[in-house]
């Protein structure tokens, strides 16, 4: 696996893409969070995605084509220093098949920050651009538009702003499945994403990696069924450790935990559970495509690399 491009940290006046490439957002929690960036410095731009609403399938955010073309736009012109979600939800494999990777500069990585549906946007980033990204907080959700003094908002500023003050994340209520010290580049997201991906020209495969999983609204055989899949499919082959997050609405919490650590304790790398990162939970940003240590004893994972350049 190469090396990927940092994007530069953000300052602030920094202009920033707010986008909705999946489900329209709340639009009162859009407007919060509107606000709180505002309040920090941050000029967004907010594209039509995100104020039209459904329109033949009321879980889309308008049309394919449009949710493409801001995607297009906000990845593609130098004018914005970042592209921001709005929320998740469903869509954003339909909007990828529209993408033009052509109108994008592979060369100048810019701050990509969305996670759930948006894994598939974030994992087509690397392999098409080759670009660093952010699985973390989104406008119109949860921990980001109450604004500063909440911690998922206050984690992801802190990492765009001051990403030298970021050098790892700590799970102190993490658990070990197998213990283990594993290196390589951070990898992942919401499972059942990283599944629906597979065959496609944007599937990153985990060799050599740490892989991240997480996910949401699941029933426990419907994610053992995505987790077998990600084996078969030799998506894991080679993978240097894992990361679990949280599995909410997943089962009971006995029974996931049983389940992992069944269909991923076997692959003779380092494996920890509980990482406060994904859904349900305050949640701290994970960084895609960044060099780390992943120490399952100690409940670490140490960055070996500067996530964003100064």
């Amino acid at each position: 696996m190469t090396d990927f491009l940092h994007p530069p940290a953000l300052r602030p006046g920094a202009r920033v893409a707010v986008i909705a490439a999946s489900s329209p957002p709340n639009q009162a929690n859009l407007d919060r969070g509107l606000a709180a960036m505002e309040e920090v410095g941050l000029k967004p731009e907010v594209f039509s995605s995100t104020r039209v609403g459904g329109t033949e399938y009321d879980y889309l955010a308008g049309g394919d084509a449009l949710r493409a073309a801001d995607l297009t736009k906000a990845l593609g012109d130098p004018a914005y220093d970042a592209v921001f979600c709005a929320g998740g939800g469903y869509g954003m494999q339909r909007t990828l098949e529209l993408v033009d990777w052509s109108a994008i500069d592979p060369a100048r990585p810019k701050v990509v920050v969305g996670y759930s549906d948006v894994t598939a946007l974030l994992e087509a980033i690397a392999v098409k651009l080759g670009w660093v990204s952010l699985f973390g907080p989104m406008v119109a959700c949860d921990g980001f538009y109450q604004g500063p003094g909440e911690y998922d908002f206050d984690e992801l500023m802190k990492l765009l702003f001051h990403p030298e003050s970021v050098t790892e994340l700590v799970f102190p209520d993490a658990r070990t499945v197998v213990p283990g010290v594993a290196e390589g580049h951070t990898l992942g997201g919401t499972a059942t994403l990283l599944a629906a991906s597979l065959g496609t020209d944007t599937s990153l495969p985990a060799r050599g990696a740490i892989l991240f999983l997480e996910d949401v609204d699941e029933e426990l055989f419907r994610m053992d069924r995505y987790i077998t899949q990600l084996r078969r499919a030799t998506y894991s082959d080679g993978v240097a450790g894992i990361l679990l997050g949280t599995f909410t609405n997943c089962g009971e919490p006995r029974d996931v935990d049983r389940m992992l650590a069944e269909r991923l304790g076997d692959l003779g790398v380092p494996v920890l559970a509980g990482a406060d990162i994904g859904h349900g939970i305050s949640m701290q940003t994970y960084p895609i495509g960044v060099r780390a240590r992943l120490d399952t004893e100690a409940g670490t994972l140490r960055f070996l690399e500067p996530v964003l350049t100064s």
